[in-house]
């Protein structure tokens, strides 16, 4: 199938664009919604302009749109983009896991441009999940947190086998969804195997707020490297 993928650069959208192209389908578009505001309720946030350095690495044409973020609305502005493309593609890749809100709002959006709305991930167990894209190479970092459980030590720290079994603990102690699919952080994806180059960060700075306890970590410099 010639699809479009919706993405964020973190490790849901990644592992579904991943696993559509290990499927024998082709990925021609990357959609990225860029909200004005860090609340939005359907698109990521921290880090999206390095994702410009990934569809290179990926080879993949990224179509980028801004929207203000509200409620409900943004879901036009994702709706304009896809009509744009409609007549290349026959379908829309996207990375819920477990959010009702996510995906039915792009079942929805699917079903009104004659589009097949795919979720590789969904329903998926998010330990499991977890496990797979690191076991298939995904390189992931976490970006933001805002959630008890969550300090400011995990800014920037990839996730691995160790780290899951810590972010486990926690998630258990404190309540949160070890996908992170309720938003209580967000991650970046510097390497995988689709990715023709990896993603060096090279300067960055953690934004912290004691008040909420949350943050999110300021990438100043990045670029792309040879993975040899």
């Amino acid at each position: 199938m010639k699809l479009a993928a919706l993405f964020s650069g973190g490790k849901d959208s990644t592992f579904s664009v991943y696993k559509t192209l290990k499927e024998g389908n082709k990925v021609k578009y990357l959609v990225t919604i860029f909200p004005e505001i860090k609340e939005s309720w359907m698109f990521h946030h921290p880090c999206l302009e390095l994702t410009k350095l990934q569809a290179q690495a990926l080879g993949i044409k990224q179509v980028i749109e801004k929207t203000k973020g509200e409620k409900e609305k943004e879901l036009e502005d994702l709706k304009k983009v896809l009509e744009k493309i409609k007549p290349e593609i026959e379908g829309l890749v996207n990375g819920a896991v477990a959010s009702n809100y996510q995906k039915t709002r792009i079942d929805r959006i699917c079903g009104e441009l004659g589009l097949k709305s795919i979720s590789p991930l969904w329903g998926k167990d998010p330990e499991e999940l977890l496990k797979e894209q690191v076991k298939a190479g995904l390189e992931i970092i976490i970006t933001s947190v805002s959630t008890a459980g969550l300090g400011k030590e995990w800014l920037g720290r990839k996730i691995d086998l160790e780290a899951i079994e810590e972010l486990k603990r926690l998630s258990e102690k404190f309540g949160f969804h070890l996908a992170f699919e309720g938003g209580e952080a967000e991650t970046f994806v510097c390497d995988a195997p689709i990715f023709n180059k990896k993603i060096s960060i090279e300067d960055f700075e953690i934004v912290w707020d004691e008040r909420t306890s949350s943050g999110y970590l300021k990438v100043k410099k990045a670029k792309l490297v040879s993975k040899s």
